[in-house]
């Protein structure tokens, strides 16, 4: 079990996860007009898939920057988030 977390592709399962939960969610709002709109669902989403990105890149070991990137990104969607919502 501690192979599967220190190699990093638990986080890739969960990433996957994500994407396709995303995916379904995307479709059944276009079809459907019901649930959570894109508008609404992509910055929260983003900002989870960009820390997952930043622990994968910190568990294959990629340097520190790579890590810093996707922090940041996550950040950045999480600002837009909380602006988002904030104004609503």
């Amino acid at each position: 079990m501690a192979d599967l977390f220190a190699s990093g592709h638990l986080v890739d399962f969960i990433l996957v996860v994500a994407v396709l939960e995303a995916l379904v969610l995307l479709i059944y709002w276009s079809r459907a007009r019901r649930g959570i709109a894109p508008r609404d669902l992509l910055p929260n989403l983003f900002a989870g898939l960009f820390l997952l990105l930043a622990l994968r890149a910190t568990l294959a070991g990629s340097g520190w920057m790579l890590a810093s990137f996707f922090l940041a990104a996550a950040g950045l969607a999480h600002l837009a988030d909380v602006t988002q919502r904030w104004r609503n």
